[in-house]
């Protein structure tokens, strides 16, 4: 199946979030993991956030948490969104504590809500690079 030609940026992986984004195409959700003090943190960088040790290991996390905030934009800001107008941005808390930012799919965007318990789905917007995204845990 070939793919439609992907119209909005995409993510620059460099060396520190290589890493995530390898697992993303593997349609796994990690984040790094301190091998000292134990910290989760994300986005990625070379070193732990609490301690500095560059110490860590990259976590396979559930996909599971929660919305942690959101927002709804009605204003087309990029002509990449224009279709997509309006749509949600938001900044989900996993299950294991670190907070990514992130779209809510497959859910309207009325039925948002702050608390509202999310799951992990891939988005393979081109052969190298996937996109996690979440959508409600009923959802499925």
């Amino acid at each position: 199946m070939e793919m439609t030609q992907y119209k909005k940026p995409l993510p620059l992986p460099y060396v520190d979030s290589k890493p995530y984004w390898d697992a993303a195409r593997r349609h796994e959700l990690r984040v790094q993991e301190c091998s000292q003090c134990h910290e989760r943190w994300f986005p990625p960088s070379p070193a732990c956030p609490n301690c500095l040790s560059p110490d860590h290991e990259w976590l396979l996390c559930s996909g599971t948490g929660h919305v942690y905030t959101f927002v709804i934009f009605h204003h087309v800001y990029g002509a990449e969104w224009a279709q997509d107008v309006p749509y949600n941005t938001a900044i989900v808390q996993l299950d294991e504590g670190p907070r990514l930012f992130t779209t809510i799919v497959n859910c309207r965007n009325e039925d948002v809500a702050i608390g509202l318990p999310v799951e992990a789905i891939f988005d393979d917007v081109t052969e190298e690079i996937t996109i996690p995204k979440f959508q409600p845990v009923s959802s499925t």
